[in-house]
């Protein structure tokens, strides 16, 4: 009770209150405009969190992570424009709502579903990451190597029809974590006697480049354009209190979100097709999914906003992020000496209470402003996109600038900014190299740590948590490869069948 009496006291200063508003205000009008998204938000003002109060700056980047899908689902509904990539689904049947006629319906589902959700994942936090913090001390050198290693093949994994592809971006990721001074004997690795590789690659410039500058290059080379949509009319809190219609939906896409959120690597996408999969089924007007239902819209939105309190679970309880934007979060606790893990929860529970409070409050505060602003923010939709692609490029550089003062680092930012925008027209995967680079960095060091008691590979997995979580990266690579090679198998029969139909036509 002291610990959460604690954790209000800290929230009630004025620069937390201050960073809560700011960042899930400024949170739902990025994920508004389509183009800019949370990541290139949070790795724009990555850098500045830097020299504020670990919960103020932590307060902020929640605020832009959870409240960015809010947001994002205004243009996916009114032009068929998804505001983030996780909103894509929401496109299937929100706009369709629009078209005829039922826009402020369409809205006021997304944002109910996304609110309750949203508090859904939250109690999740709240009783998953403590037992997991229980658990976390059983966690050696070993344990935690097995772990980081689970997240990189989980990672790679997700990325189904790419794995290939995401495996060596994720062996990429790791080999940029490696260059520069090793953590042990602080030796020299891949610089081939130059100076400014020496310290390595900056996680923060390496996210900067490939998050930020990349979108910023894609928007200059494209097309310049305004997208515009029709002012909304109606009682926003009355189409938003429709959701409860549809509890169940909501409730089982918050589940589906919750579970994948905690699994690294998983994430939104495959939290929504679940969700929307188990929708579909279930539902008695399964035909009119993809054409304007409020079933299918319910069940993508109440899915992907509950991921991101449920990625912080494994970051809180174990130091180990699911993905890009809990891994910058995870930048942010290291700078202050903030560890996360179990001692966090034993040694500064009510900083753990502040982060649930602010969640909770981060909610509410973004369901009262879209109730009041959804016309407002129709405004900012029709920023054009060039003018977008220069302001995110001028902030990047000053964010890049700003960390040491370096011109190389804004060369190395616009380097793997110019990388990035080749991977994303390739439509090839960004997060893996980000992970990798993280991820990469808590392997080596545990990986040293454990050899010294390790002397046969068997010594490895002699316990009970080591040989569980062995056990599943094993079982996970096997399930993959047999499902890839029946896949293979189905097509090379169906390939057989139509060139036998096509013989048989033929004579």
């Amino acid at each position: 009770m002291d610990a959460l009496l604690s954790g209000l006291d800290m929230l009630a200063r004025f620069d937390v209150a201050l960073a809560l508003l700011i960042g899930s205000i400024g949170g739902v009008i990025i994920g508004a405009i389509p183009g800019v998204g949370p990541p290139v938000a949070i790795a724009i003002l990555l850098p500045a969190t830097f020299s504020l109060d670990p919960l103020v700056g932590l307060v902020m980047l929640l605020g832009i992570y959870g409240s960015s899908m809010f947001g994002g689902a205004l243009p996916a509904i009114l032009i068929n424009t998804p505001g983030t990539a996780v909103n894509a689904l929401t496109t299937y049947d929100g706009h369709p709502m629009t078209e005829r006629g039922e826009a402020l319906r369409a809205l006021g589902l997304a944002y109910g579903a996304s609110f309750v959700s949203g508090i859904l994942s939250i109690i999740a936090l709240i009783l998953f990451a403590p037992f997991l913090a229980k658990i976390a001390p059983m966690f050696g050198s070993r344990e935690i190597f097995l772990a980081a290693l689970l997240g990189i093949v989980l990672v790679i994994l997700a990325h189904r029809g790419q794995t290939f592809a995401a495996g060596m971006l994720a062996a990429f990721g790791i080999f940029l974590g490696t260059v520069g001074l090793e953590p042990v004997k602080y030796t020299q690795r891949y610089t081939f006697g130059q100076d400014w590789l020496v310290g390595g690659f900056d996680l923060i410039v390496v996210v900067l480049g490939l998050f930020a500058l990349s979108q910023a290059f894609q928007l200059l080379s494209g097309e310049d354009s305004a997208p515009d949509a029709q002012p909304i009319k109606g009682s926003m809190l009355r189409a938003i209190g429709e959701v409860f219609r549809f509890k169940r939906l909501a409730a089982v896409g918050s589940g589906f979100g919750v579970l994948m959120g905690m699994i690294p690597g998983v994430g939104e996408f495959t939290a929504q097709f679940l969700s929307y999969t188990y929708a579909q089924k279930t539902s008695k007007k399964p035909e009119d999914f993809g054409k304007g239902s409020p079933e299918g819209l319910v069940a993508s939105e109440a899915a992907n906003n509950a991921v991101p309190a449920a990625a912080m679970i494994p970051l809180l309880a174990l130091g180990i992020p699911g993905e890009a934007l809990t891994a910058m979060m995870l930048s942010v606790f290291y700078v202050h000496n903030v560890t996360p893990g179990p001692g966090l929860f034993q040694n500064q529970l009510d900083f753990v209470y502040a982060l649930y409070i602010a969640m909770i409050l981060l909610n509410v505060i973004v369901v009262v402003f879209m109730c009041f602003s959804s016309n407002l923010l129709l405004r900012i939709i029709r920023i054009p996109t060039r003018f977008l692609g220069l302001t995110i490029l001028i902030l990047s550089f000053v964010g890049v600038y700003s960390l040491r003062n370096s011109m190389t680092d804004c060369a190395i930012a616009a380097g793997f900014g110019l990388f990035g925008l080749i991977l994303k027209r390739q439509n090839l995967p960004v997060v893996p190299i980000i992970l990798g680079m993280v991820l990469g960095g808590i392997m080596e060091v545990k990986l040293r740590s454990a050899m010294a008691r390790v002397k046969t590979p068997l010594d490895f997995v002699d316990r009970p948590i080591a040989a569980f979580i062995a056990f599943a990266i094993v079982a996970l690579i096997v399930l993959h490869i047999w499902g890839v090679v029946r896949e293979r198998r189905a097509g090379l029969k169906e390939f057989e069948h139509d060139h036998d139909m096509h013989d048989t036509q033929g004579n």
